[in-house]
């Protein structure tokens, strides 16, 4: 009975009704029972009473509308267990997850970001880096309702088979499952879903093949049909929770492919087969992971990927007091002092990290009251943060009461052992990626398993008791990560082998600071930042304030005195890197801030407020600001640059300012290279910039064009000031466009550069494009000459020309103007011999428009039109359009770069209903954008003669690629389609991807430059194997790489041996 929806049962009460099969009393009687079950069995008694007739009639009309439903019935439903296997099921979820959360606390997570896809940081960098990296700001995203998560987005789509969500270690997805199996147990989500079966990596782990059965009945003994599932009869979502956690990598690459439900093959495999669709195809898979590991999914395989945001500012107060519940002025001091640190701040928008953090400084409060000053140490790093936290875990001052209280020379005696078991343990779990232990991990490294009951351990490693293991975790990354340098630092004094190789087979390596350096170089190597945070706490171990906080528990009073200076020393070696700036290398100054040597940052970060950079950014003191950028608070209302780049420090900054609110880059001699890189952080999706300014350099043409072109696809940059473009002394005529851009607000500053008319030009038709940038304030030079007709039109544009026997005339970039169109086309109204007239870039404004459809109303030899490059706008455009449902000559037209927008579009559009000649339409530079492509998609659905179409740089997103998409699966006469320039994105993908497994006509695509990354292009790649008409792709600038295009290349000709494949 979950089956069926209240809508369902509506629409089979109101077919019965119109096959006389039921009648309005008896459909009130029905639907006055009092539980939706109830209402259906009404329905289903009232029709047996009926005879066979009317109960095939039921099950006729819900297996045309409802196949899976149908399924359930006829296969499922007839098994007489069927129902106490279902409450089974349901008892077994309840009593495990029924009452374990309160809602009212978990609001946060039941509204998820619903986002494209993975961030190049995302998939990356470790959790904190990635938040440091955006200081915690999250790209604008919609929003959906957990109890949406798993339904069609609309009317037309439908429900997503491979869901995803991902999440920074301590965000909550796991409480997010919790919640998520709490709720449908309860009826309050989802009711269309049968089956919810949740099941951890941890779980998976423990085993080493299963077959796609045998993981049901091994994870829930009470289903006892697990064949209901596999084949689809009945609704089930399988939730696979914690990916990061797993033990193996996923290989989608080769994985053998497994059809069987009832085949043993490795768990991974398992996995990626069900993953793919080859095993419970028609299951909906549910996946939770950390980013990074979640990058293992291809995803062309996902159909939609969801982000628990973190804490708002409310959210993490009222956390702080259920924290402190019994002292509210307590958890209002420990908000203080969070808010003081903005990175501590960002750190805290997680709940993991909130609750130690909140912990280490309410315990550093209380213990710090009536000390003097000299002996309590505010905590500000993170080293010191968890020192606190580990002090606190090693007292008796520990928050939850436990049943063994820890007394000092208990705790002094018992907590090297026991920390130096676990610190192993952390540490090689780390190099393997490994987070979750089991008891024969425990016995590898040695571990006495009586140590696991104290309470020390048990306030740091997590017991999970499994149907048949038992597992352990860390409560969090980080702390395995700090205890993990625990033990390094421990071990390195008296180590004599790389402690790196566990087999500790190596050249010889002696003394603590050796360690170090290996460590620290290995950190610098590693590519995800895997031990980054490691070896910030290794740093921070050798900081003063840490050895007071730890010395007599952990460490020995001023120990660090004998090494501190020479590693500070080796550190500041590692940021000579000669411009070349990475995270790791941000890392090395992160380091150097835990050691407590902040000389080097406090030096540039004081330039910086004075505006005194210049001369002064050597590769240490860059490295120490691109640092900066991420942390300090003279960044966060401006971050002003100016008058101190040059090209090479700009270039190493990039990935930093990326993130920057406010840009200011005024008076640095940029030339038009630089603009090019600019070009390149405007157009990432990642993109947080709202403000730039680049008043005072040396920008040319062809630097403005580089920022025409990303601020096609930008969607950031909006502002509150003036901008100005300074191309020379005199103002010229302004084009149009201009004047209704220029509003209140200023993105990007351009003043007193040396662009002309070109790269003015550009820049207008990308103000046309862009849809966030409000305002653009001009200062226009005249140009060494005007733009004035060359002679006078009449004399030679008139009659003589067109009389001659001519079948092509050309009159390109010769400034005709209105005047010189109207003597043309009032000749071409007689015309009979001209096929091909060329007209770009003639200054043609939008008066114009009507003389040319007055043209095209009378001509009937004209075939070929070029109008590119002149002011049409959407008012001449649309009386060309008007003009064209009556022209039944013309087979090409070129609109391209006229500032056309959406209504020319759509008029355009409707003509091409009814014209039945024109072959080729050139709209590519032209603002149409998604309603515009939406009517032209229309249109293709019911046009027969249109073969080329060209839409480069159009503004078209992944909504207007979806209605194209549509439009291809049933247009036969397309085969020409360029869509350079857009960003259709992933999701654009997905739709063309579905569009050419069925389209047959289309023979050449261009999808360069369209935000596709990797993920679109598998989605691409995989379409043509269905596809053989297309005979040229080019997927190039889509940020896929050099090995992601060998492979998307390889797959392509694989598909389609014929096809020429650009990436």
């Amino acid at each position: 009975m979950r089956s069926i929806s209240p809508q369902f049962l509506e629409e089979i009460i109101g077919y019965l009704q119109k096959l006389d099969l039921l009648t309005v009393e008896e459909a009130g009687q029905a639907q006055e029972a009092s539980s939706l079950p109830e209402q259906v069995r009404a329905v289903v008694d009232i029709l047996a009473g009926k005879g066979s007739h009317a109960s095939q009639s039921l099950q006729s009309f819900i297996e045309t509308t409802n196949s899976q439903l149908y399924l359930h019935i006829t296969v499922y439903g007839r098994q007489p267990t069927a129902e106490p296997m279902v409450q089974k099921h349901l008892e077994s979820l309840q009593s495990f997850y029924g009452n374990s959360l309160e809602i009212g606390s978990l609001q946060r997570l039941t509204n998820l970001l619903l986002v494209e896809g993975l961030t190049d940081i995302q998939q990356k960098e470790h959790d904190i880096l990635q938040m440091e990296m955006t200081k915690g700001l999250q790209n604008i995203s919609k929003s959906i309702p957990l109890e949406k998560l798993f339904l069609p987005l609309s009317k037309v789509s439908i429900p997503p088979r491979i869901s995803v969500t991902t999440g920074v270690a301590g965000i909550g997805k796991s409480t997010l499952v919790k919640l998520f199996v709490g709720r449908w147990t309860k009826g309050l989500i989802n009711r269309d879903i049968m089956f919810v079966l949740p099941l951890t990596f941890r779980e998976l782990n423990t085993y080493e093949k299963l077959s796609a059965e045998r993981l049901i009945r091994s994870s829930f003994p009470h289903i006892t049909e697990p064949n209901c599932i596999s084949t689809g009869a009945a609704r089930t979502l399988l939730i696979l929770d914690g990916l990061d956690e797993f033990k193996t990598p996923l290989d989608f690459s080769n994985t053998v492919a497994c059809t069987n439900p009832k085949k043993e093959i490795q768990v991974d495999n398992l996995i990626t087969n069900i993953i793919r669709g080859n095993l419970l195809q028609e299951a909906s898979v549910w996946v939770t992971s950390r980013p990074t590991a979640a990058s293992q999914i291809p995803g062309g395989l996902i159909d939609r990927m969801t982000e628990i945001r973190g804490f708002r500012a409310a959210e993490m107060k009222d956390f702080l007091d259920q924290m402190f519940l019994d002292n509210r002025d307590l958890s209002s001091q420990v908000l203080h002092h969070i808010k003081a640190n903005r990175s501590l701040h960002i750190m805290c928008t997680v709940p993991g990290f909130c609750r130690i953090y909140g912990s280490s400084i309410g315990y550093y409060l209380k213990n710090s009251t009536g000390q003097p000053q000299e002996v309590t140490v505010v905590p500000k790093t993170l080293s010191e943060i968890y020192s606190y936290y580990f002090k606190m875990a090693l007292s008796s001052d520990w928050p939850e009461r436990q049943k063994e209280t820890l007394r000092i020379d208990q705790a002094l005696n018992n907590s090297k052992k026991v920390m130096s078991s676990l610190g192993r343990l952390a540490f090689y779990g780390l190099l393997k990626r490994k987070h979750v232990f089991y008891e024969q991990d425990m016995k590898t490294y040695g571990i006495d398993l009586s140590l696991l009951h104290s309470s020390l351990c048990s306030r740091l490693l997590l017991k999970e008791d499994m149907q048949s293991s038992t597992a352990y975790y860390f409560s969090h990354l980080t702390i395995q990560e700090f205890l993990a340098a625990i033990y390094y630092y421990t071990a390195a004094k008296r180590a004599i082998f790389d402690l790196f190789t566990e087999s500790g087979m190596s050249w010889p390596k002696l003394g603590f600071l050796n360690h170090f350096k290996s460590a620290v170089q290995r950190s610098l190597q590693a590519e995800d930042g895997q031990l980054d945070i490691f070896v910030r706490f290794l740093s921070g171990l050798l900081s003063p304030q840490v050895n007071q906080l730890l010395s007599g528990w952990l460490l020995v009073k001023d120990e660090q005195n004998s090494y501190r200076n020479q590693a500070i020393s080796f550190l500041q070696g590692c940021l000579n890197t000669n411009y070349v700036i990475s995270s790791q290398t941000v890392n090395t100054v992160h380091c150097l801030h835990e050691i407590q040597h902040t000389e080097i940052a406090k030096a540039v970060e004081e330039a910086m407020k004075n505006e005194s950079l210049a001369g002064m950014l050597t590769p240490v003191n860059c490295s120490a600001l691109a640092y900066l950028l991420q942390v300090s608070d003279v960044c966060v209302e401006e971050t002003n640059l100016s008058n101190c780049l040059t090209y090479n420090i700009c270039k190493s900054l990039l990935p930093q300012l990326l993130f920057c609110h406010s840009l200011r880059l005024d008076n640095n001699q940029f030339k038009d290279n630089v603009m090019e890189l600019l070009g390149s952080v405007l157009s990432v999706k990642d993109c947080q910039i709202q403000r730039l300014s680049l008043a005072e350099n040396q920008i040319c043409n062809k630097g403005a064009k580089a920022l025409a072109r990303s601020l096609m696809v930008n969607r950031s940059l909006t502002s509150q000031a003036y901008v100005c473009v300074w191309v020379g002394a005199v103002v010229t005529e302004m084009p149009p466009a201009w004047h209704s851009l220029a509003v209140c607000s200023s993105p990007c500053s351009l003043q007193h550069n040396v662009i002309k008319e070109e790269g003015a030009a550009a820049l207008a038709e990308a103000l046309l494009t862009n849809r966030s940038l409000q305002s653009l304030d001009y200062q226009f030079p005249s140009a060494t000459g005007s733009l004035t007709p060359n002679t006078t039109p009449q004399r030679w544009l008139g009659c003589p020309i067109l009389m001659l026997p001519s079948v092509c005339v050309s009159l390109q970039s010769n400034s005709i103007s209105n005047t010189g169109v109207s003597a043309l086309t009032a000749a071409l109204c007689s015309n009979k011999g001209l096929i091909d007239l060329n007209l770009r870039e003639n200054s043609i404004s939008k008066e114009g428009g009507p003389a040319i459809a007055h043209a095209l109303r009378t001509n009937c030899t004209l075939r070929k039109l070029d109008l590119a490059a002149n002011l049409l706008h959407d008012e001449g455009g649309k009386a060309i359009a008007l003009a064209m449902k009556e022209n039944q000559a013309l087979t090409s037209l070129h609109l391209q770069w006229n500032f056309i927008q959406t209504q020319a579009a759509v008029a355009l559009a409707q003509a091409l209903q009814s014209n039945g000649s024109l072959a080729s339409l050139d709209l590519q530079e032209n603002a149409i954008g998604d309603e515009g492509m939406a009517a032209l998609a229309a249109a293709l659905k019911v046009n027969t003669t249109l073969a080329d179409l060209h839409l480069q740089v159009a503004s078209i997103s992944a909504a207007g690629a979806q209605a194209l998409a549509e439009a291809l699966m049933v247009n036969n006469s397309l085969q020409v389609l360029d869509l350079r320039g857009n960003s259709i994105s992933v999701a654009g993908a997905k739709a063309m991807a579905n569009a050419l497994k069925v389209n047959r006509s289309l023979r050449w695509l261009n999808l360069q430059e369209n935000s596709l990354g990797m993920d679109g292009a598998i989605c691409i790649a995989t379409a043509l194997r269905g596809n053989h008409g297309l005979t040229y792709i080019n997927l190039q600038g889509n940020r896929i790489g050099q090995s992601g295009a060998k492979m998307i290349s390889d797959a392509i000709r694989t598909n389609s041996p014929d096809c020429v494949v650009v990436v």
